[in-house]
């Protein structure tokens, strides 16, 4: 212990590289459910935790990986009221997550009132890699952790519709003018000045880029960088698909107020259809197939982690 003390206080940093926390099956808590309607989605978690843990012993990336604790939770948000870290994967229900996390923070008062500006940019949510090492452990050993994922080309549509369908003031200028620059042959002026209008075949040309003139984002980012689930022990994997449900079971596992419920409305362009499995093949009609070969490989962990079915 005190040979490690020392280690942590010389070089934190390089202490920290090639860490890795083994992944290991809890049993999650349940006392708290008292209501057997929970029945069916309790089993579809235990299958998905499963599922995850025998993926991960099988795949066995950690030999591979070389990274620093801090970067590994650095998606993690913590609610240390209720003992829950959540990780952030965009696209998925988070913006309503974090909305539930505030509130069960004491935050605010109702997951309805709270702005998009007020999740995103108040930072009133702490993440995980704010905390010292060894706040870092205690909670990653003591607090439940969730993740929320979706299925990848669902994910992927729902993010470019979001960011190049509609006005934004980062997306456009930082990376519309950069794809339209390398991907659009004789672009005009007008797209090469704005960035916007960008189409999703050029897209698709940017992420599949292994030159990419801009770098990767987190909302088209895969899980498995975004959220380490074969380093860090996940005990609760909920879905977008089924995402009311999911998290109305996870607030009664952690003992969240009766009356928070996930909220249902559409953070933002609220009028567009939702992303849907119909939607995406309109969108995946203007790839060729390799182009759908090639994303399905990008997002090959993904799907293979969180056994979703290859489109």
């Amino acid at each position: 212990q005190l040979s490690d003390q020392k280690k942590m206080s010389e070089s934190p940093l390089s202490w920290l590289r090639g860490v890795y926390l083994p992944p290991a099956l809890h049993p999650l808590n349940k006392t708290l459910v008292k209501d057997g309607r929970w029945k069916d989605v309790d089993s579809t978690q235990e299958k998905r935790r499963s599922f995850l843990h025998d993926f991960c012993k099988k795949y066995n990336s950690r030999k591979k990986l070389q990274t620093h604790l801090v970067h590994l939770v650095s998606r993690i948000y913590v609610e240390d009221r209720h003992k829950v870290l959540y990780c952030e994967v965009p696209k998925a229900g988070c913006s309503n997550w974090k909305r539930v996390l505030m509130v069960l923070n004491g935050l605010a008062t109702s997951a309805h009132n709270i702005s998009h500006d007020d999740v995103h940019y108040g930072k009133h949510l702490r993440k995980l890699d704010s905390y010292d090492l060894k706040g870092i452990y205690t909670r990653l050993n003591t607090y439940t952790k969730a993740i929320f994922v979706r299925d990848p080309m669902e994910r992927l549509v729902s993010a470019f519709r979001d960011k190049f369908e509609h006005p934004n003031s980062y997306y456009h200028p930082v990376f519309g003018k950069a794809i339209i620059k390398r991907y659009r042959h004789k672009a005009n002026e007008e797209a090469l000045k704005t960035g916007s209008g960008v189409r999703f075949k050029e897209f698709i040309q940017y992420l599949l880029d292994s030159h990419r003139p801009v770098g990767m984002d987190i909302h088209w980012e895969q899980v498995s960088k975004l959220c380490y689930p074969c380093l860090i022990n996940y005990d609760f994997i909920g879905k977008f698909e089924t995402l009311e449900e999911d998290t109305n079971y996870f607030l009664q596992l952690v003992d969240a107020p009766a009356e928070l419920k996930f909220p249902k409305f559409k953070d933002r362009h609220s009028s567009d259809e939702r992303t849907s499995a119909e939607v995406v093949r309109q969108y995946l009609k203007e790839l060729s197939k390799e182009e759908r070969q090639l994303i399905y490989d990008f997002y090959y962990l993904d799907y293979l982690m969180f056994n979703y079915t290859s489109p």
